[in-house]
Formats: C-alpha cells, sequence, structure tokens
C-alpha cells in the first residue's frame, strides 16, 4: 500500500493524500474519506518518507563515556524511559572515556539525521565547546556544568563533603583521598574541593601527600591504594571518588593487613550495587542517576519542541552511612 493506492481508494488526488499526512489544509470532508481508507488499510507511512517529509528521524543519540558502568547504564535507563514514551528510538555510542572518540560522535550524530543529542560529559576541551558550538541539533550535557548549555549534573561537591564527614565522624584523622583527574570538572574537581573543605571544617591538618590521583576502574583503586599506604602508613581513613575506585582501596588496604573500618575507615560516592553487596558495607553517597537520565531527556523534549537552551537541573543526594565508617572513637585503634 502506497500513497497512490489510498488516493485512489479515496478519490482525492495524491497531492490532496500527502497534505492529509503533512497536516497541511485539506477539507473536513476529504480529511474524513483518507482517514476511513487509511483505517481500513493500516497504511503506515515509512519512516524513511516521514523523515524527507518532516526532516525529523525519530531518533536521538546517546554519547557515554563508558557502557560496563552501573552509574551510566542507570542514567541510560532514565533517558530510554522518558524518550520512548515520547515515540523516539535511542542511538548509543560508547566512547571508551576516549576524548577523541567524543568529539567524533558529537560529529556523526549532528551529519548523520538524529533530533537531538544527550552527552555524558566528563571533560570540555576547547575542541569539545567548538563541537558543540557547532552542532545544528539541540543538546543536553548530563553529568557535568556547562555555561549556555542545557544541563542536568550532581551536586558533587557537597555529596564529597558529606562523605568525608562519614570518616570524621568514625573518628579518623589522617584521611587519605584517592580522586581522578581535575580535568574532570564533576567528579574530579568538585569532589575534591568538597572532600578538603571537609578536612578543613573538622581541623585538621591534611597534607597534599595523603592524596592519590587514577583511573575510573577498581584496579585503578587498587593500584592507587598501594601507592598511598606505601608512602603514608599511618592512614586511618579513605574517601574516593567513586564507590568503584573504593572498592579497589579497600581489597589493597586488607591485603595489607588492616581491618575495615576499625584500623581504615572507607567511604566512596556512587551508592553502587557491589558496594551495597561488599563485606564489610561500603558507606557512600546516593545519586538519583536514573531520574538524572529522565530529567535530562525531558529537558531535551523541551529543547526539540523551541524551548530556549540554559536551563540547568541540579540533583539531590542522599548520605548512606554503612559498615565501612561505623566505628566509635573510642574503640579507634591503630595498627
Amino acid at each position: 500500500m502506497n500513497i497512490n493506492e489510498i488516493a485512489k481508494l479515496a478519490g482525492v488526488s495524491r497531492a490532496t493524500v500527502s497534505r492529509y499526512l503533512n497536516d497541511g489544509y485539506v477539507s473536513e470532508e476529504k480529511k474524513e474519506r483518507i482517514r476511513k481508507v487509511i483505517e481500513q488499510t493500516g497504511y503506515k507511512p515509512s519512516a524513511q518518507a516521514q523523515m524527507l517529509r518532516t526532516r525529523k528521524t525519530g531518533q536521538v543519540g546517546v554519547i557515554i563515556p563508558k557502557i560496563n558502568s552501573e552509574s551510566i547504564s542507570r542514567m541510560v535507563a532514565g533517558i530510554s524511559i522518558v524518550l520512548k514514551e515520547a515515540g523516539f528510538q535511542l542511538l548509543l555510542a560508547d566512547t571508551e572515556n576516549k576524548e577523541k572518540e567524543e568529539l567524533e560522535y558529537l560529529r556523526l550524530f549532528s551529519e548523520n539525521q538524529v533530533d537531538g543529542i544527550i552527552l555524558i560529559a566528563t571533560i570540555f576541551t576547547p575542541e569539545h565547546k567548538k563541537a558543540l558550538k557547532g552542532l545544528h541539533v539541540p543538546v543536553v550535557l548530563l553529568g557535568q556544568q556547562l555555561a549556555g548549555y542545557s544541563c542536568v549534573y550532581q551536586d558533587d561537591y557537597h555529596a564529597a563533603r558529606a562523605a568525608a564527614e562519614m570518616l570524621t565522624g568514625s573518628g579518623s584523622e589522617k584521611i587519605g583521598c584517592i580522586g581522578v583527574t581535575k580535568r574532570d570538572r564533576a567528579v574530579g574537581e568538585a569532589r575534591k574541593r568538597g572532600f578538603l573543605d571537609a578536612m578543613e571544617e573538622a581541623g585538621l591538618d591534611w597534607k597534599e601527600a595523603y592524596y592519590e590521583e587514577c583511573g575510573f576502574s577498581a584496579q585503578d583503586g587498587y593500584e592507587a591504594a598501594e601507592r598511598l599506604f606505601a608512602r603514608e602508613p599511618e592512614l586511618d581513613g579513605v574517601f574516593c571518588a567513586t564507590d568503584t575506585i573504593a572498592l579497589g582501596a579497600m581489597a589493597r588496604i586488607r591485603e595489607t593487613g588492616r581491618n575495615v573500618p576499625e584500623q581504615v575507615a572507607v567511604a566512596g560516592v556512587g551508592d553502587t550495587a557491589s558496594g551495597r553487596l561488599v563485606i564489610p558495607r561500603l558507606s557512600s553517597v546516593h545519586f538519583y542517576y536514573k531520574t538524572s537520565g529522565q530529567e535530562a531527556a525531558r529537558l531535551l523534549l523541551e529543547l526539540m519542541n523551541g524551548t530556549v537552551p540554559g536551563k540547568e537541573v541540579k540533583m539531590t543526594y542522599s548520605v548512606v552511612e554503612r559498615d565501612t565508617t561505623r566505628r566509635q572513637r573510642e574503640n579507634f585503634r591503630k595498627s
């Protein structure tokens, strides 16, 4: 069944059917005839034909830094719920935390007919800003804040500060920090700043030697803890920028013969399933990642409907204290 056959069955011209399908002017009498034929035949315009007529693809590009990340999968789940309900398909692009891949996917999505883009961002270089400025479709940034763009981001500073306060509240006084590159303004810069302000608030004499930087994997956390405790064996607490890093760090800490939390308290950020299941259970800060994905998708729908970009949504968080920071100051004993 095609548009010519619909026109013949309805007794109208092909142009009339085309206007009907594209919301153009058609008399009520002809509208009803065309509607009945379409209903009786079950005719549906092809996706390609609709795209050519409306310049809409029904697709949204979602650029993610790492496909096997729990936080990312929760964000994508939220995005999917909202966009599928609105009739859009998702095209996922995994960059494997490579900046050049992000830039390439931004270019490809802009050139290859998607109606909008959600970028789950980590680092913004001048090249990223240039690529974003050159986009011909609406874009929403998820996980980072950038002036002039619609963004959904976490309260990384206060979340990290709250996690650090669990450590000071546990009685720890020499607290290490395992973070990530400051080029990541959310996980790297903001979370370290929140941690440091908590140390200052507690009146602790914190040294830069207590800091170690690493990548995002559990193995990275393990190796960072190895370096950190080899240099500063008297540490009695560790803040980690993510739960995944914290799990790796905990494994190394326990291998050295130290007990968690009795000798070394540990706190992370993200509240992953692994952190809830490991023994001892990891104290963390819960981010509403799925909800943030939903918010990003709603912002994108608004942009595609003509809303001016620039709206920002800062998400809330919840402190989740578990076993790795639960100890009494008077019972604390250094190794």
